[in-house]
């Protein structure tokens, strides 16, 4: 009888692993809504990049787009720079553990940069040419062509990795891909020039997306590492590219350089260039 009361007041739950889920399922929550707030902002980023980028490129018709990519390029390191001074943001998944600590800040070191550097070499052609895209076709077109970028990056993680995708997540991405043409069938004017810039884009971001899932693995760096390398390595490309075919000398002639719509729309685009989400697509 004795021997039955006690199994009676045994604890039929653990109070550590309690403890524990509960700790989970706390973390589990704030990540969530982090991740929330990160898909916001990357998607407010997104939209404002389009329709800022197509006002400097197309409304006002400005002929240097290598320019502009040289500025966001420069934006983006200072942020970074920044940030990683404030001991806001790491480099490397575990500086974060020490992210609180008075080390002085360590930045990528030079065997890293040269790891990185085809990376940072199909990132930019990724940008160069998105940049040039948007130029020649409206919004809505040029959304709607955009979406085919998932399939250009599961055809080259295919080539590159040799990943292959459930029927499933085909079956989804071809949904993704007619509803984006029944979108924007009404907007439809063909313009080849155009279509194979944007098509060269998608296909130069599916080469950058497939490099990140290699390089950025193996490196140790985290996205805001590897935006580092991207704009330590491509900016000084650029700017001896820009210097030698004369952009940087010409565009201090451009007719609306100092119209406020102008200067509006390319400070609201280095904002949004320079947010390291936009620049590392998902």
């Amino acid at each position: 009888m004795d021997s039955l009361n006690k199994e009676e007041v045994l604890p039929l739950i653990d109070p550590a692993k309690t403890e524990r889920r509960h700790e989970t399922t706390v973390v589990a929550s704030a990540m969530s809504i982090k991740g929330r707030y990160a898909a916001l902002g990357y998607m407010v980023s997104a939209v404002l990049l389009v329709l800022f980028n197509k006002a400097a490129l197309s409304s006002y018709s400005f002929p240097y787009a290598n320019v502009i990519t040289l500025f966001q390029m420069i934006c983006s390191c200072a942020l970074l720079y920044a940030m990683k001074s404030w001991k806001i943001i790491s480099f490397t998944e575990d500086e974060r553990q020490s992210i609180t600590s008075s080390n002085p800040v360590k930045l990528v070191p030079m065997k890293t940069l040269f790891h990185t550097l085809p990376l940072a070499v199909s990132y930019l052609l990724y940008m160069l040419i998105t940049m040039e895209s948007v130029r020649g076709i409206n919004v809505p077109m040029y959304t709607t062509l955009r979406r085919t970028t998932v399939a250009f990056t599961m055809i080259m993680e295919y080539l590159l990795t040799g990943r292959k995708h459930s029927a499933y997540v085909v079956g989804s991405v071809g949904i993704i891909i007619l509803g984006a043409f029944v979108a924007g069938s009404r907007d439809l004017s063909f313009d080849a020039y155009s279509y194979s810039i944007v098509f060269m884009a998608n296909i130069c971001t599916a080469i950058y997306l497939a490099s990140i899932a290699r390089i950025g693995k193996t490196s140790g760096l985290n996205s805001f590492g590897l935006m580092w390398c991207n704009g330590v390595i491509c900016a000084p490309i650029l700017f001896l590219w820009t210097l030698f075919k004369g952009d940087l000398e010409a565009m201090m002639n451009f007719t609306y350089l100092y119209s406020t719509g102008f200067q509006k729309a390319s400070a609201l685009l280095a904002s949004c260039l320079a947010n390291p989400s936009t620049s590392i697509p998902a």
